[in-house]
């Protein structure tokens, strides 16, 4: 025979409150004295009683469950951002519900519509671009966004990425400075704000110095492409230096250039990427790589999402962190240099 459920009336008469102050006890925020929660919580384990969460959102209109949409979570800078992301939202007294989207037409906007429907209190987009409609709908709903590691032109759109224009910079310079002059760059997927803006400053660096680039491929942030993409480049004319644009493509390049080309990183050819996943610092690996600031870029995207959820009025905020370049065996590093 099925057991009833318990209830809060139960809980309420047991403990010997009001069903009002069992309701304070087990909803987030709210206050009860320690002596009601005690009493409440005891009578509740021993009744068995769990809380509805999904009745109290129904009363409250507040869920307190945030929508994580990521497109790749086969890169190591990604779940390790999910789980910074859990930790701290699950601080304030929400939870996760994680979604996977990919950059085909319309995912996006599919699986947004899905969590939409959950009755979210608010959706951070990481790895993932959205349409201006789409945004459009989100705010016509009352659910906030913010965007991870990605930004749009949108003005109505929060968005919290590292400086990537500072940090393809940072590489260019680090590069020329290390008598680089035949230097290549594979690219991640073209339609990424990332993408875009660290080649934009890569190339700003290059111009400065009165480099030219020397070779470009398209690795769309894929590990498969990237190798594939690195015979390209080093096929006939190689060169001397390679910057790639993530990390999780990185990995593949010095594979393919160590075991398949049989060269030597740094003495052939430097390498150079962008994350500082926790790969970059294996041995095997030895990747100098900018390092994106995922703690301080969690803890904004936290904050910026909640004070909109609270402030429905709040203005939108665009965020970008520096982060350093961090330097290991994978590049010749310049004689004397401090930057």
């Amino acid at each position: 025979m099925t057991q009833a459920k318990v209830t809060s009336a139960q809980v309420a008469k047991r403990a010997g409150v009001s069903q009002s102050a069992v309701s304070r006890v087990f909803t987030p925020g709210a206050s009860a004295s320690p002596k009601t929660a005690a009493k409440v919580r005891k009578a509740a384990a021993e009744l068995g009683y769990r809380p509805n969460a999904l009745a109290r959102a129904v009363v409250s209109g507040k869920s307190r469950i945030i929508g994580v949409v990521m497109a790749y979570l086969e890169n190591q800078f990604y779940p390790d951002v999910l789980e910074k992301l859990s930790n701290a939202l699950q601080a304030k007294g929400y939870h996760v519900l994680v979604f996977m989207a990919s950059h085909q037409a319309g995912n996006i906007d599919t699986v947004v519509e899905e969590i939409l429907d959950y009755q979210v209190d608010g959706i951070i987009a990481a790895s993932v671009a959205m349409s201006s409609d789409l945004s459009k709908r989100c705010r016509a709903a009352g659910v906030p966004m913010v965007l991870f590691n990605r930004s749009q032109d949108d003005p109505n759109m929060s968005a919290v990425t590292s400086d990537n224009i500072a940090g393809g910079r940072k590489v260019a310079e680090f590069l020329v400075a290390g008598d680089h002059r035949k230097i290549g760059y594979i690219a991640g997927w073209e339609g990424a704000s990332t993408q875009r803006d660290r080649e934009a400053g890569f190339l700003q660096g290059l111009a400065e110095a009165g480099v030219k680039p020397f070779a470009r491929e398209v690795g769309n942030f894929r590990m498969d492409e990237a190798r594939d993409a690195t015979l390209r480049m080093f096929a006939d004319d190689p060169p001397d230096a390679v910057f790639v644009a993530n990390d999780h493509m990185a990995l593949a390049v010095a594979d393919c250039l160590r075991f398949e080309l049989k060269l030597n990183i740094p003495q052939d050819v430097s390498v150079v990427g962008y994350d500082d996943v926790p790969a970059a610092a294996w041995p095997a690996y030895d990747l100098t790589s900018v390092r994106q600031p995922a703690n301080r870029m969690v803890a904004e995207t936290v904050e910026i999402l909640l004070r909109k959820i609270e402030n429905p009025n709040a203005a939108p905020r665009k965020v970008q962190i520096d982060g350093p370049l961090i330097l290991r065996g994978s590049a010749r590093i310049p004689e004397g240099w401090n930057k």
